[in-house]
């Protein structure tokens, strides 16, 4: 199949993000997760504080030229030195170009030697045949798993004296304190630590009804969650979740994650994407495919 020439150039964050979240969602395939770089992580990213926001220019996008419509991109995740590289169907003989991109602009040097790590998942032979005739090496892999919907959701009720708390309920500086705690932080909690929360929940496709927490007999929350949706592919994304770590092993983000599940099938999601840990296979995840990360240095 011939196509029209393709032309290549920079991201521009302010005026691509948007052609690159519906490339994603147009060219989504639940075979592969298009190397994992989903329409909603893409969102999630941008809108987390640790993303990289001054050096997005890095990132390439490839257009036809005839339309100007986009048909692959190489993208870090959340900063340089990892990265995804995606292109629609038909155009696999870019693969080769994007790589070469990212290596000259995603690639991280450090004492001399130039790193790239390239994630890909164990269901995309092409682009691991790639990286590995170019001396890549696989460092990393990790199960990705799904809860289908047409199973039965357990049952995890909330010890007593915690509630379940969502949406316009949300407070924003309790909200950041929990995933500043649940996720290891040190140190005394930031002044501004309600913020992050407000960034994601006012991302262009973010949903703050979808925020749920559970909140202990002292008021605090105990476990809070994230979830986002991408209703065009019925797809639901899990992130963050967390759990403060003397409030584990309570059944709390059982409950919390299970009530967002819901919430989201009655958006017509028919899936929720969730971790590696043994936690998701207590509540029936099943794993789908294998993420990999593929590692060069030189």
């Amino acid at each position: 199949m011939s196509h029209s020439p393709v032309s290549q150039r920079r991201y521009d964050i302010l005026s691509d993000f948007p052609k690159v979240y519906d490339f994603l969602l147009d060219t989504f395939d639940l075979a592969t997760l298009n190397s994992y770089l989903l329409p909603a992580y893409w969102e999630y990213a941008h809108s987390h504080s640790y993303f990289d926001y001054e050096r997005t220019f890095r990132m390439g996008l490839w257009e036809n030229a005839a339309n100007g419509d986009l048909v692959a991109v190489a993208a870090y995740e959340m900063e340089l030195g990892d990265a995804h590289l995606h292109h629609a169907p038909g155009h696999e003989s870019l693969l080769p170009e994007l790589l070469v991109w990212a290596e000259r602009e995603i690639a991280v040097e450090k004492d001399g030697q130039r790193r790239l790590g390239v994630w890909i998942t164990d269901q995309e032979s092409a682009k691991r045949e790639l990286l590995a005739n170019l001396g890549y090496a696989q460092v990393w892999t990790d199960p990705v798993k799904f809860f289908d919907y047409d199973q039965r959701f357990p049952q995890y009720p909330l010890p007593a004296g915690f509630t379940l708390v969502t949406g316009d309920d949300i407070d924003p500086v309790k909200l950041g304190t929990c995933y500043w705690h649940g996720f290891g932080h040190e140190g005394e909690v930031p002044a501004d630590i309600g913020d992050q929360g407000q960034k994601m929940a006012i991302a262009p496709h973010g949903n703050p009804e979808l925020t749920t927490a559970v909140q202990a007999p002292n008021g605090e929350y105990a476990c809070a969650l994230g979830m986002w949706v991408d209703e065009r592919n019925r797809f639901a994304y899990l992130e963050p979740l967390a759990t403060v770590p003397q409030y584990r092993r309570r059944g709390l983000a059982a409950h919390a994650l299970i009530e967002a599940m819901k919430a989201t099938k009655a958006m017509g999601a028919e899936r929720c994407d969730g971790g590696a840990d043994p936690f998701y296979d207590t509540l029936g995840f099943k794993t789908h495919l294998h993420r990999e990360k593929w590692e060069r240095t030189w």
